[in-house]
């Protein structure tokens, strides 16, 4: 027999409790005698300490929370008459249109576009991709921009 041959599989069955005494666990069936854990609900909730407060109650709390998740932008088919050329999240950005120019840009239907306008993002709905290459402009899907660890810690000293 080879150590890859062994048979792994366990051969003991589960131990069936409460079947009389000459079975071993029979009567009390394990639980002991009487009290709360020998009921047949018994026992206390999750964190439960009798009574005591409970550790979870006991720690301080650290309030608000910041998800790391990165946001998405919402830019209107209707802003992008405001630039010419190629619009990308640095100039949607620069423009005061949208917080970070790290955060995704997605392009969504809102107001009309007349201009004819190359447009850098992350995301387009299929209605504002239909307005932007009927004012004779173009969709690019890009990327996000990463930033450098140099400017994170920059930012940290600003804040």
């Amino acid at each position: 027999m080879k150590f890859n041959e062994l048979n792994t599989e366990s051969k003991k069955s589960r131990t069936r409790v409460g079947r009389g005494i000459a079975a071993g666990k029979g009567k009390t069936a394990g639980r002991g005698t009487k009290g709360q854990n020998a009921r047949k609900s018994g026992g206390v909730r999750p964190g439960f300490e009798g009574g005591q407060n409970p550790l979870m109650q006991r720690l301080p709390k650290m309030r608000g929370f910041r998800s790391l998740a990165v946001p998405t932008e919402n830019i209107y088919t209707g802003q992008l008459n405001e630039f010419s050329g190629t619009v990308t999240a640095f100039t949607l950005h620069e423009a005061g249109l949208i917080k970070s120019p790290y955060n995704r840009v997605k392009i969504i239907v809102g107001g009309e576009l007349s201009k004819k306008v190359t447009v850098h993002a992350q995301g387009v709905s299929k209605a504002a991709l239909a307005l932007i290459k009927k004012a004779g402009g173009e969709f690019k899907q890009v990327e996000r921009a990463k930033r450098t660890p140099k400017e994170k810690s920059e930012e940290k000293i600003k804040k």
